[in-house]
């Protein structure tokens, strides 16, 4: 498996947001949503145009996990943290990434560690740490789901 960390050097459009998350978008993958006033109940729920505007979100698979963020009219910044190669189109952060995929802890459901709608019963989820080889520093910690 080959890290690699990115950003979008341009703000997208939703249309274009839209259109990156299909693209990196495989069975199975998990979205969440963020609005000021909620966030979203179905995690399996691939985001539509009425899901705009919107404060954050992120989709997330074995392959990678794509993270956006609103900006200004109705543009967001975009970041990839993928285990599957480089992606031109996305600006490299970082030289050398070392992973490790570590299991995430699930909490009964009277304990409000996650959010309303977390796939509880997914015991298939996990999460992935992005090291600086240089510093050994944790940089990001992605969700991903196992095989």
């Amino acid at each position: 498996m080959t890290a690699f960390v990115g950003v979008k050097e341009k703000l997208l459009s939703v249309a274009e947001l839209l259109d990156l998350i299909q693209k990196f978008a495989i069975e199975p993958s998990y979205y969440f949503l963020r609005w000021t006033h909620k966030v979203s109940d179905n995690w399996k729920q691939v985001p539509t145009e009425n899901d705009f505007p919107m404060l954050e979100g992120q989709m997330f698979n074995k392959n990678c996990e794509l993270r956006w963020k609103y900006k200004r009219q109705d543009s967001y910044e975009v970041l990839l943290l993928s285990v599957a190669g480089e992606y031109a189109d996305f600006s490299p952060v970082g030289k050398d990434w070392d992973i490790q995929d570590r299991n995430a802890h699930l909490y009964t459901s009277t304990e409000t560690r996650f959010p309303k709608g977390f796939p509880e019963k997914a015991a298939n989820i996990a999460q992935r740490y992005f090291i600086d080889k240089q510093t050994s520093t944790v940089h990001f910690v992605a969700l991903t789901i196992t095989e």
